[in-house]
């Protein structure tokens, strides 16, 4: 039994590693992710250049206004992860090398939960300290901490989200079409269901990355009215148990 552990935990790391080659070997993927990384910082500088931010909002809020924008290139990225290996065949080389199919997709997700979490991380926290430095001093700060480390684990679950939606369509442009529905819709059409809208409206991660950035703009009738923490553990949740529905059929079906 030892030496079967110890082989289960060799095949993962073997797995995270030649998951982490193939990830900084396409260019699309480098890109995209870095691009997940300037986005809120260059949205901080343009709302504190361009004077845009409203009388009633905070300067973490005003800081990532574009934060949105960067959540949804981690959910691309976490789509492009596995379709991008769909597209170019390179999907069969990977699962002969490693017959384990549940530990691919848990290496996909270390990988793309591990490395969104710590780029949001740091991409959102120099956002907000180059907010507080251009903004007027009239704005209040808000509360940065832990609300950040929040921020940071809703751009880890948009990347999962993206990761699940990728398995399951295993097509880029399908993927990255269904991943983008899945964080605006609910907030979108969350007010049609009435009570249920504190819900429907707060079931993705854009949800609870704006009531976490704590904008004005996060009223109950658009994100729903849970509190921010609980929106992020629920969505965190569902996005969880799509990623075993999305691992399942990737060890059902044919490649």
């Amino acid at each position: 039994m030892t030496n079967d552990i110890f082989g289960a935990r060799a095949g993962f790391r073997q797995a995270l590693a030649a998951e982490w080659i193939k990830f900084r070997s396409v260019r699309s993927t480098v890109w995209t992710t870095a691009a997940t990384a300037v986005v809120p910082i260059a949205g901080a500088v343009f709302v504190a250049a361009t004077g845009s931010l409203q009388d009633d909002d905070t300067v973490i809020g005003g800081s990532l206004t574009l934060a949105v924008v960067a959540q949804m290139l981690a959910a691309v990225v976490g789509a492009m992860t596995i379709t991008g290996e769909y597209g170019s065949g390179t999907i069969r080389t990977t699962l002969a090398a490693n017959p384990s199919r549940g530990t691919v997709v848990a290496a996909k997700a270390t990988l793309v939960a591990g490395l969104m979490y710590v780029i949001a991380l740091v991409s959102c926290s120099l956002a907000v300290l180059a907010g507080d430095a251009l903004l007027p001093a009239r704005y209040p700060t808000g509360e940065p901490l832990p609300a950040l480390l929040g921020i940071a684990g809703s751009f880890a679950v948009a990347g999962l989200l993206g990761l699940a939606v990728g398995t399951l369509v295993r097509h880029s442009a399908g993927a990255v079409t269904t991943v983008i529905g899945l964080l605006l819709l609910p907030s979108l059409f969350g007010p049609l269901f009435g009570d249920a809208r504190r819900w429907i409206a707060g079931l993705s991660p854009t949800a609870a990355l704006e009531k976490l950035t704590q904008t004005s703009d996060a009223t109950a009738e658009t994100v729903g009215s849970l509190g921010p923490w609980p929106s992020l553990w629920l969505v965190a949740g569902c996005t969880a148990a799509l990623l075993l529905v999305a691992a399942g059929a990737l060890r059902r079906r044919d490649v």
